[in-house]
């Protein structure tokens, strides 16, 4: 499995045989990664096949009426879901609509993304969760905007070093797996605080849905019902028993219900302090520890949610407002987009070599800022205003061929800020950093313009596969994203500093981006998605498909995506890129591959933006959730 945050990887076999481009009636990506399900289950189909023993013309015609069909559902799939009051988009079609119900029940954006955020680590296991963390970025309808930061921690007991051996060599997975994997969760903490400081209903109320679908169940689908076999559940015994029920393995079709997470969330939802300070933390302390773990008790009590002061940057016009370190996202995406201000992208055209290839150089340079200067603001001095700041920008500009491309081993940082530098001078520059990609995004707007963007983690897919015993959610393995050995890179290939060295109490470092895009003073675009350091140019690739390329959302969510991070020197592009492209960028001296490589095999696609616009003539709400899942844009 790739390793980094976002959405599950689906790998294919690699190889210079292998051809991955799928047949499609438009450019649509949707339309091309549902051809399948076109073929498998349309009427269409179906009809076709009843049909073989009718006359030539009835075949042709209804050959006819396929083009039609196929044509029809390429279209569709480029369009956003319109909704007039308010629209919830997330990964999973039963949280979104946990959500809506909320609205409808008369909660603004929050109460519907806090009962979205809760019914996700029912139904979405894997990545939505109470054992993790997250970040909600909120702007009401005032145009007052908040950002929550309720990441996970480091316990008390953590120290630098605590997964190296005696030799001071990281020791694979050994903070990938397990109890010791896991930090403090901060979900619980961070939902439950922003629905009493900023929702209008009750914390009761916006987690019934969740509630009721934990009781209750839900049928799986194929997806849900193959993961539920893997991904090292087995290895532990609570797990196996809950998600696997000892090995009678769930099929397609069954209900999937979770009694033992369905009485914690009722525990939450009447007493939602006693996840940290009561009864129930005593009980996730004694479960962690009697497994190996670092967490306790006095680590739960301490634990607080954040309130930070967003990123706000502009681009062409345009308020983006993002997340803060601990984040690395918003400061990455502003800086890029920063550099990109100086250059007319629409006119070089959409997914245009050259359009590329200034984006990635100025994906490229605020990935190299990343490693050096980004952690937690809490035990680090983050210089966010320099590194966000135009003339730095516009500095960095000066330093791109427009031609060639910049190897990144000859990068060097323009000298207008002292403290840069300073800083750089005493940091030795490192040279890789891990995240997950197993993480989900949704975004939420209500019938007042209150927007809310959230992005949430276990980190790796099914988190550290430890199941709290008889509390019925799974831990989270966040240790994994800090640095276990500064300098050595992790298995997404990132590079990370001493900032993000393991320490008691520390949040690592993380990509994830909740970003609203503002314009006229009004929320314009709700972004984000899963996908480790691709989260961060997933979002630009969204932003700019917007305001460069005249997309609308659906399209700019559905349009193949290129990723740069500085460090491994390669640009990466989703199998659907086109070839010419690809060679023009390989002229440029660009080093490219197709998908995401791990071993013998390649992800063809990446990332998972569930995002919303607002029509700004209209008002109406316009939810794309993307066809490289099985998310549901959910509106009313």
């Amino acid at each position: 499995m790739l390793a980094g945050e976002g959405a599950r990887p689906t790998f294919l076999p690699d190889g210079p045989d292998v051809d991955l481009t799928l047949p499609r009636p438009s450019a649509s990506l949707k339309g091309s990664l549902r051809l399948w399900a076109l073929f498998g289950h349309s009427t269409c189909m179906r009809s076709l096949y009843k049909s073989l023993t009718l006359p030539l013309l009835a075949i042709l015609s209804l050959l006819a009426a396929l083009a039609t069909c196929l044509a029809s559902s390429a279209e569709a799939s480029t369009r956003p879901v319109h909704a007039r009051h308010g629209i919830v988009v997330s990964v999973h079609e039963l949280a979104s609509q946990a959500g809506v119900e909320i609205l409808k029940a008369g909660g603004n954006a929050i109460d519907g993304a806090v009962a979205t955020g809760f019914a996700l680590a029912v139904v979405h296991p894997a990545a939505g969760n109470i054992g993790g963390g997250g970040f909600m970025l909120i702007r009401m309808a005032d145009g007052k905007a908040h950002f929550l930061d309720y990441r996970e921690t480091a316990p008390a007991a953590a120290t630098a070093d605590m997964f190296l051996d005696a030799q001071g060599n990281v020791i694979a997975g050994a903070s990938d797996i397990g109890y010791r994997a896991s930090g403090v969760p901060g979900s619980v903490a961070g939902m439950v605080y922003a629905e009493q400081k900023y929702g209008k209903l009750t914390l009761k109320k916006v987690m019934a849905p969740a509630i009721k679908l934990a009781r209750d169940g839900y049928a799986l689908t194929w997806d849900e019902a193959r993961d539920l076999r893997g991904n090292q559940l087995d290895r532990f015994p609570e797990s196996r028993r809950i998600f696997q029920r000892d090995g009678k393995f769930y099929e397609t079709g069954e209900v999937f219900r979770q009694p033992d997470l369905a009485r914690t969330l009722e525990r939450i939802a009447t007493k939602p302090d006693d996840f940290y300070h009561g009864a129930m933390a005593r009980e996730l302390a004694a479960a962690m520890q009697r497994g190996g773990g670092l967490i306790t008790a006095e680590d739960l009590a301490r634990y607080e949610v954040k309130e930070r002061e967003p990123v706000r940057g502009t681009y062409r016009g345009y308020e983006v407002i993002s997340a803060p370190p601990p984040s690395s996202g918003g400061t990455v995406l502003v800086e890029a987009l920063n550099i990109l201000e100086g250059y007319d992208l629409a006119k070089m055209g959409d997914r245009s070599a050259h359009s590329i290839h200034f984006s990635i150089e100025a994906f490229r340079r605020a990935f190299f800022d990343r490693a050096e200067f980004l952690g937690d603001p809490d035990f680090s001095k983050i210089p966010v205003a320099q590194l966000i700041d135009k003339k730095y920008g516009a500095a960095w500009r000066e330093s791109i061929d427009a031609d060639h491309a910049t190897p990144s081993k000859d990068l060097k940082r323009p000298a207008i800020f002292s403290e840069l530098e300073q800083y750089a001078a005493a940091h030795p520059q490192p040279m890789a950093f891990h995240e997950s990609p197993n993480t989900t995004h949704y975004s939420v707007v209500d019938a007042e313009g209150n927007a809310v963007a959230v992005t949430t983690t276990i980190n790796d897919w099914f988190g550290s596969r430890v199941t709290v015993q008889g509390l019925g959610f799974l831990m989270n393995d966040e240790m994994d994203d800090f640095s276990s050995k500064p300098g050595v890179p992790n298995g997404d290939g990132l590079i990370q500093g001493a900032a993000n060295a393991i320490g008691p109490g520390k949040r690592p470092l993380s990509s994830m981006s909740p970003t609203i895009v503002v314009h006229d003073g009004k929320a314009l675009l709700v972004l984000g998605s899963p996908g480790s350091s691709k989260i961060i140019s997933t979002v630009a690739n969204v932003l700019m498909g917007v305001v460069d390329y005249g997309m609308n959302i659906q399209e700019a969510v559905n349009a193949p995506r290129f990723h740069h991070q500085w460090m491994p020197d390669v640009i990466s592009v989703e199998q659907w890129f086109s070839p010419d492209t690809v060679n023009a960028l390989k002229l440029m001296g660009y080093t490219v591959q197709y998908g995401l490589h791990s071993g013998a095999y390649i992800s063809p696609y990446w990332s998972d933006a569930e995002c919303i616009a607002i029509d700004p003539q209209t008002g109406d709400r316009l939810g794309a959730s993307d066809g490289r899942n099985n998310g549901k844009a959910v509106g009313y």
